[in-house]
């Protein structure tokens, strides 16, 4: 029972996150001529040179990408592929009256962009696809053994190069603007704001410094033995995650026992476990 409403909540993200992703298609991007990459970008395009609808163009050109899909992926991603794409598509054309909010170019780049990525990230993050440029560059990734990153800058690069041909080189470069905020709205949408540190302890003393972080910031600690690549010598490591403002405390503590101590602080975008986040699919 748990499992087929966590699988029901799953689809209600996809269809949320469509939802604004076609939000900043109707408000921002067509109406500015905006293409920033995919085949939503190819469905702007056309959409202004041949005026075919945007919605019916990301439906159609996603099915060809879906039936070699159905070849090399298994069932559950087919399905929640063909959801999200068609949902995108349905709602692009349904939201179609929205008003316009701006006709700046930067600041439709700018929201088109965040909205945008926040809508994919949500579907991402539901475990879903709106097919596109994702699911060409697992195909090609698949098929050629080109890398996903290698695979999307090509074809988001060859659409917006297209619509600075077919529009301006203007319209090209706010293009390029919303892709970049759309990929980093995705990045932060998916990881979060880091509120925890990974913290690694390289000392003599590491017992000292363990026995401090159980009684005096309460949190675990994970003890390893490591070797110096120059020395060859033995060392004990120590690995625990704080919250950020335990960071300060946790310098006093290795400094005040082993002020020879090397220390190195890095963000832990997700951290999950007793003290921290659950784990989102414990139960799945």
């Amino acid at each position: 029972m748990k499992k087929k409403k966590a699988v029901y909540m799953e689809y209600v993200g996809v269809l949320l996150g469509t939802a604004v992703v076609a939000v900043s298609f109707n408000m921002f991007l067509v109406p500015n001529r905006i293409a920033a990459g995919g085949i939503s970008g190819l469905g702007i395009i056309l959409y202004f040179s041949l005026h075919v609808p945007v919605g019916l163009t990301i439906f159609l050109l996603n099915l060809p990408l879906f039936v070699l899909a159905s070849r090399m992926f298994g069932p559950p991603f087919i399905v929640r592929g063909l959801f999200g794409a068609i949902s995108l598509s349905v709602l692009v054309e349904l939201l179609d009256g929205l008003p316009v909010v701006t006709d700046d170019l930067l600041l439709a780049s700018l929201y088109g962009g965040t909205l945008m990525g926040v809508g994919i990230a949500l579907v991402f993050r539901a475990r879903g696809s709106t097919g596109g440029t994702v699911l060409a560059a697992q195909l090609l990734n698949k098929i050629f053994g080109f890398t996903m990153g290698q695979s999307m800058l090509s074809v988001d690069f060859m659409i917006i190069a297209l619509a600075g041909l077919i529009f301006n080189l203007e319209l090209a470069m706010y293009a390029l603007i919303a892709l970049f905020v759309s990929s980093r709205v995705i990045d932060f949408v998916q990881e979060g704001v880091s509120t925890s540190k990974a913290t690694l302890i390289i000392s003599d003393h590491s017992e000292q410094i363990v026995c401090r972080i159980l009684q005096e910031l309460n949190r675990g600690a994970t003890v390893f033995t490591g070797k110096g690549a120059y020395t060859g010598v033995p060392r004990e490591m120590v690995l625990t995650v704080v919250s950020q403002s335990e960071v300060p405390r946790l310098k006093a503590i290795v400094h005040e026992t082993d002020s020879s101590a090397f220390v190195i602080v890095g963000n832990a975008h997700e951290v999950l476990g007793e003290g921290f986040k659950l784990a989102e699919h414990r139960n799945k």
